[in-house]
């Protein structure tokens, strides 16, 4: 399995951004709160609702709106102008509120799409596109499964991947994932299944490197007491249990998190490498995830993991390779999920279609995964 991002057929520059929604919203429930109350004072209307004192108003207009020159509006037409304004403005937040579905930002002419940094731009502050997801499942060199996401990160992709494959009664032994899709929800979720996850930890390539193993911050670098719960740092200090407690994703799952305090950092000459903490150092520790990547770990570098993520570089990205470079699509010509989804299913069927010929022509048709002699 493998991920994405694809640019929507969508304007650069029709963002919508939660925080800014949220800050715009709440000055202009401020401002309608402060009007009606102005207004209900005025014309002696007992009226809290600003929709109902707003019809209230309209029923008193002795007549109809005036417009343009010559015509003097009354104080009572731009009192119920600025109070639809306002009415106006509550309405377009709610709606916008309501398609942001938990994202922090959409498009106005694809609201379905996200803005997010697509791969090929290589720069930091490249600008953030519209875009979508794209998730791939491939076996055997061809595309067995198609999804298509708003979420940016890809964690929150591959468990709604997999219910989408069991829908069509599709299942795998095993399951190839690069260190995007780790997280303790993903782990979990494999737990009771009869499919195997091979998914790379985060810290898989960091953790081989000189400057992770001589950080003395990290937990990794650590020693861990499990008999009493506690660390120990590399100054000699220990990191105890202090309590237990509750987090919850994005997604709603609910992970149990052990929090940790070192015993007294204070006179310690390693302080500022350790912690930027005024404090004591602290640790956050979920013992299942710890428990679920020591797993992951040891599956991945098998002899079996090493063939599988051979195999997911060369099968699932070699598919996003050929899509974008071969084939040229970088971009959606449609607009909306169901009809993005579409589109990229016939992308898929067109490269199956490809892949066949290419394998019939060089006689692998029954050649499942590329071996280390042979890639």
């Amino acid at each position: 399995m493998d991920g994405t991002k694809i640019e929507a057929n969508a304007n650069k520059y029709s963002f919508v951004w939660r925080k800014s929604t949220n800050k715009f919203e709440a000055r202009n429930e401020r401002k309608l709160e402060e009007k009606v109350k102005e207004l209900s004072t005025k014309y002696g209307i007992l009226e809290e609702e600003s929709e109902k004192l707003c019809e209230e108003l309209l029923r008193r207009m002795p007549g109809a709106f005036v417009y343009g020159r010559g015509h003097r509006k009354s104080e009572l037409q731009r009192d119920i102008e600025e109070l639809q304004i306002l009415l106006g403005r509550k309405k377009k937040y709610t709606g916008y509120q309501e398609t942001f579905k938990g994202r922090n930002s959409f498009s106005k002419t694809d609201p379905d799409a996200t803005f997010m940094h697509m791969k090929e731009d290589h720069m930091r502050n490249a600008q953030l596109k519209p875009g979508y997801n794209v998730q791939l499942g491939v076996e055997g060199e061809y595309i067995t499964g198609v999804s298509v996401s708003s979420e940016r990160s890809d964690q929150l992709t591959l468990i709604p991947f997999m219910e989408g494959l069991k829908k069509h009664e599709i299942e795998y032994q095993d399951v190839t994932a690069d260190a995007g899709y780790e997280s303790e929800e993903n782990y979990s979720y494999f737990e009771d299944k009869k499919t195997e996850c091979y998914i790379k930890p985060q810290n898989y390539e960091r953790s081989k490197t000189k400057k992770f193993k001589s950080n003395m911050a990290l937990r990794e670098n650590m020693a861990y007491d499990e008999k009493n719960d506690e660390y120990t740092c590399q100054a000699g200090k220990k990191i105890t249990a202090r309590y237990v407690g509750k987090q919850k994703t994005k997604s709603g799952y609910e992970r149990e998190v052990t929090y940790y305090e070192c015993e007294n950092c204070s006179g310690c000459p390693y302080k500022k490498k350790c912690t930027r903490s005024k404090g004591n150092r602290k640790l956050q520790v979920s013992k299942k995830f710890i428990r679920q990547r020591t797993e992951s770990l040891k599956r991945i570098t098998s002899e079996e993991g090493i063939v599988l993520r051979m195999n997911r570089s060369i099968q699932s990205e070699g598919a996003f390779g050929v899509i974008k470079e071969n084939y040229g699509f970088r971009q959606f010509l449609l607009r909306g999920k169901r009809k993005v989804t579409t589109e990229i299913f016939l992308i898929a069927m067109a490269y199956n279609i490809n892949k066949l010929h290419a394998k019939k022509q060089q006689k692998r048709t029954k050649t499942q995964l590329f071996r280390k002699d042979s890639a």
